[in-house]
């Protein structure tokens, strides 16, 4: 249980502050995360991970010489929203191009390669490293579905030192994918972890029960079995893993048993004492092991066991000197010159200047109305919500949806206030969503307000035909990002039969109110009955079966949101005619 927090949404803002101040020697804070306090006196690649809070020292950690040049750090088990990855590229880049690597999740995807299309906008040179090392999480014949757990240390580490060492992006960006390919992860939980200012752990396992095949995103293990004696459970995560090694690997490896965050040392130090001879009877010979935590989820209790087979390029990499606030190999304090980095860029926003008609500042009025009532319902709704997620993902739902939101509606008010139209306050709107909610809902929803401000635009309030167009842009746009499709149990499942049919209905001619309560009834049916799906997308995808019996948190708030603004969107002004 977490217990030391003051307003538990502000947990990991004031973890990174106070991470920030106290290794204010090597780190300092940026919007969105943090960068090394000097920067290099050549250019060189910047390599930054990143990914929600709760894993430390993942991701922040890991900043400094040898090692990381920047961290994009989310809210916890959260993405980084694109802006904030933005920015800490925009303070890290010294001239060699910049390269983003963290663990496959759908958000971090989204966020990150909307982040690499505005960097690479502005001639900055970009690339991506997703880590797919969970072999749990899919079959070998879809490894690149896997997401990233602690075999991001490892991608993390040898990305860091070939940066250090003068290699040019794509040669760092070849490593990091070869570490990647290379790599191997299973893990057990025994205990969820809990959310600061949470009552209940996210998970629960019946007494001496292990659910093998754990996220660090506060997800449960695949299944459930036995917990057996140390002995017994070295041998299945050596097993498991040697059962993937890759083809035509050779016999030295950089082996990592990691803590999850409250799986004491000593714990772990038995548990080598079966792995470590295991992996020397297969031949093997350990290279610069390491036993502790890297990647962590709160106060999970849990174990992974990680193996990358390393080569004459990798293995220098992996036992190169580092210096990071949360992990030092060899003298790596050597490394650390440089100027003081005290005047980069801040990513901070541009004060927007706003023109539109009256009509369309009285609808916008409208969609304010809109956007408050959807605020009172997530509020409502937050602990339900959290709740459907965390029977197969983090359960962290709920709180990233009142989180946007609240920033979302925040952002509409003031733009309300500076003379916005409708078009332009719902893109301000949207834009304050992704960049606080973070995540893979976030992104979406902020992206969906985005296209259907520009749709209305800024110049009349809209005819019923025109409210049917900007719904069709929201469902667009979404459906382009994701790439989700009925039936992957996903929020698409109620959007589509939401925009489908409100679209439908006023090409008929029936009044836009009527349309809008028979689409929000398809698309609250069309939640509900997701609940018999497996989901095919996002962080539940590896616990589908778990999943099966209960509805699609991000379809059933999309339900619930578009239920309450329809009263506001449909009364105001020409659609109301």
């Amino acid at each position: 249980m977490t217990k030391i927090f003051n307003d538990p949404a502000d947990f990991a803002d004031e973890a990174l502050a106070g991470f920030c101040d106290l290794h204010s020697g090597l780190v300092r804070q940026v919007p969105g995360g943090a960068v090394r306090r000097h920067r290099p006196e050549q250019p060189k690649v910047a390599v930054l991970a990143g990914g929600g809070s709760g894993h430390y020292p993942a991701f922040a950690g890991l900043i400094g010489a040898g090692l990381a040049d920047g961290a994009v750090v989310g809210n916890i088990f959260t993405s980084p929203s694109a802006q904030q990855a933005y920015s800490v590229a925009k303070s890290a880049d010294s001239g060699a191009g910049v390269v983003f690597t963290y663990g496959n999740y759908a958000g971090d995807v989204l966020n990150f390669g909307m982040a690499s299309e505005r960097l690479a906008a502005e001639g900055i040179a970009v690339e991506n490293v997703l880590v797919t090392d969970d072999i749990a999480s899919a079959p070998p014949s879809e490894s690149a579905k896997r997401r990233g757990i602690a075999g991001d240390f490892t991608v993390f580490k040898i990305m860091g030192a070939a940066a250090e060492a003068g290699a040019e992006l794509a040669d760092v960006v070849r490593l990091g994918r070869k570490a990647n390919s290379l790599t191997r992860t299973i893990g057990s939980a025994f205990h969820g972890c809990t959310f600061p200012g949470a009552d209940a752990p996210l998970f629960t396992l019946k007494d001496k029960q292990m659910g093998l095949g754990l996220g660090i995103h506060g997800e449960p293990g695949l299944f459930d079995t036995e917990l057996p004696p140390a002995k017994e459970l070295g041998q299945e995560l050596v097993a498991r893993l040697l059962a993937e090694t890759p083809h035509g690997a050779g016999n030295r490896i950089a082996v990592i048993l990691n803590g999850l965050g409250s799986t004491k040392h000593e714990e772990l130090f038995v548990l080598w004492l079966t792995v470590a001879p295991l992996l020397r009877a297969a031949g093997y010979t350990l290279v610069m092991p390491e036993v502790g935590e890297l990647v962590t989820s709160l106060d999970m209790s849990g174990v992974s066991l990680t193996i990358t087979w390393l080569d004459e390029e990798l293995e220098p990499l992996w036992t190169a000197p580092a210096e990071t606030p949360a992990y030092r190999r060899g003298n790596a304090a050597l490394l650390t010159g440089g100027q003081l980095a005290e005047e980069a860029f801040d990513g901070g926003p541009v004060a927007a200047e706003f023109a539109a008609t009256l009509d369309s500042r009285n609808y916008a009025a409208s969609c304010a109305d809109a956007l408050e009532a959807a605020r009172k319902a997530l509020h409502d709704a937050e602990s339900h919500l959290g709740d459907m997620d965390a029977v197969a993902g983090d359960g962290d739902h709920g709180r990233g949806m009142v989180r946007g939101i609240d920033a979302g509606t925040a952002a509409a008010a003031k733009a309300l206030a500076d003379g916005a139209g409708a078009g332009d306050m719902l893109a301000a709107a949207g834009d304050a969503w992704a960049d606080k909610a973070g995540g893979t809902s976030g992104v979406l929803w902020g992206a969906g307000l985005r296209a259907f401000g520009e749709s209305l635009g800024n110049d009349e309030a809209p005819e019923p035909a025109e409210l049917a167009a900007a719904v069709t842009a929201f469902a667009a746009r979404i459906t382009d990002l994701g790439k989700a499709e009925i039936g992957d149990k996903t929020m698409v499942d109620a959007l589509l039969p939401f925009a489908e049919t409100f679209s439908k209905r006023t090409s008929e001619g029936v009044l836009p109110d009527v349309a809008w309560a028979e689409a929000a009834a398809a698309a609250t049916s069309a939640a509900q009955a997701t609940a018999s799906l497996r989901p095919l997308k996002g962080r539940a995808r590896p616990l589908a079966e778990k999943s099966v019996g209960t509805a699609d948190p991000g379809a059933t708030s999309l339900a619930m949101i578009f239920t309450v603004m329809g009263p506001h969107l449909v009364s105001a002004g020409k659609v109301a005619a």
